[in-house]
């Protein structure tokens, strides 16, 4: 009898535990390791984000590099990406690293689990946490996008999520979100003050009427306009967006009005989704950060947002010969309250890094910063 009832308490317990994981929308470790927190550091009150765009990661030592130059040819391999990542790691000591798709290149990659171990091998020894959205290429291997996203949820100190635990429909693999709390021991340390987004822009069309590349659909915008709804609600934190597949909207910007180069079209969606137009009707969305077009790198500027690549990563990706291959940067500081004490977002930066000798530096650029409270525009006085 003492039995049956420990067997009916173990039983009661599981039942309550899935219970509440689902309904809090909990994340469950993956791996056995316990979900970390994401904040501000307390030293310098930042929070720094490294951007690598479309490492087209095959079988490492045996996949040969696009693109460079002759001298270059004979000993340029995947590890090239890999030694990069490294580099950027040593030098930005980022406190996450987004990978924003196509992190392998499906058709070369012998062994999609095998390729996805040694892409993401820098960040994991870093012991760094990683997130990462799926491009269109991630899946021509042996492993569905699904089967991309799960390996990817089920590696060490990764972040990333096959898609939100509390929504039952949602297009894609790859859709959710991270928090960055405030500095601990300040009054921020349970808030969150930086909220990131990740989406999956899709593959392909699965449209017969229309061609070209996937795009961020109704069910996806619907979430990600609930989420920001109601993490608004908790503290008014500006937001940055990452997916791989840039909107039709980077087509506005030319050398006029972009920090950056464009060096190819842009190759959105052949339809327009409107995700641009919900971003900005959320308003909390200060800047969006894609991959896909290996050879720009601009940030524009447009209805308040601004929209960004990283440049190409991956040596085995096409690139330009004698154009460095290149990271991007963004590095969110806090502003320091009466007290001496960190408080919230002061402003949004960013550069990028070139794999050269010196990994050399350019277009550094504000991306948003808060304007402070004394500068506020005055309503006018109507005198009688």
């Amino acid at each position: 009898m003492a039995s049956f009832v420990f067997s009916v308490i173990v039983v009661l317990c599981c039942v309550s535990s899935f219970i509440l994981v689902n309904t809090l929308g909990i994340r469950r470790p993956y791996n056995g390791n316990e979900t970390k927190q994401l904040r501000f550091d307390g030293k310098k009150g930042e929070f720094r984000v490294l951007q690598v765009a479309d490492m087209h990661y095959a079988d490492g030592k045996k996949t040969p590099c696009e693109d460079v130059l002759p001298n270059q040819v004979a000993h340029c391999t995947d590890l090239n990406t890999s030694a990069f990542i490294n580099r950027m790691i040593q030098a930005e000591k980022p406190d996450l690293i987004v990978f924003t798709g196509d992190n392998i290149f499906g058709f070369d990659a012998a062994d999609a689990a095998a390729s996805m171990n040694a892409a993401f091998a820098p960040a994991i020894s870093s012991k760094i946490p990683w997130a990462a959205v799926l491009g269109n290429h991630d899946q021509e291997s042996t492993l569905s996008r699904e089967g991309v996203m799960n390996h990817i949820v089920g590696m060490r100190h990764t972040l990333s999520q096959v898609n939100p635990f509390d929504v039952d429909v949602i297009d894609g693999f790859g859709n959710y979100n991270l928090e960055v709390h405030g500095v601990e021991g300040s009054s921020f340390m349970n808030k969150s003050i930086l909220n990131l987004y990740f989406l999956d822009s899709g593959d392909y069309s699965t449209v017969p009427s229309i061609p070209g590349y996937g795009w961020i659909k109704p069910s996806q915008q619907f979430w990600f306009q609930q989420t920001s709804k109601k993490l608004q609600k908790m503290s008014k934190a500006p937001g940055l967006a990452y997916f791989h597949i840039p909107l039709p909207e980077y087509a506005y910007f030319d050398s006029s009005n972009f920090t950056g180069v464009r060096q190819e079209g842009i190759s959105s969606a052949s339809v327009n989704s409107g995700f641009f137009t919900t971003l900005a009707g959320a308003g909390d969305v200060k800047a969006v950060f894609t991959g896909h077009d290996h050879i720009n790198d601009f940030c524009g500027k447009l209805t308040g947002i601004h929209l960004c690549y990283g440049g190409g990563f991956g040596y085995h990706a096409y690139g330009k010969a004698g154009w460095s291959r290149r990271a991007r940067m963004v590095v969110v500081s806090l502003e320091k309250g009466a007290h001496d004490d960190w408080g919230a977002v002061k402003s949004i930066k960013t550069w990028k890094r070139l794999d050269d000798e010196n990994l050399t530096a350019i277009d550094a650029q504000v991306l948003w910063s808060r304007r402070p409270s004394g500068n506020r525009r005055k309503k006018p006085i109507h005198r009688v």
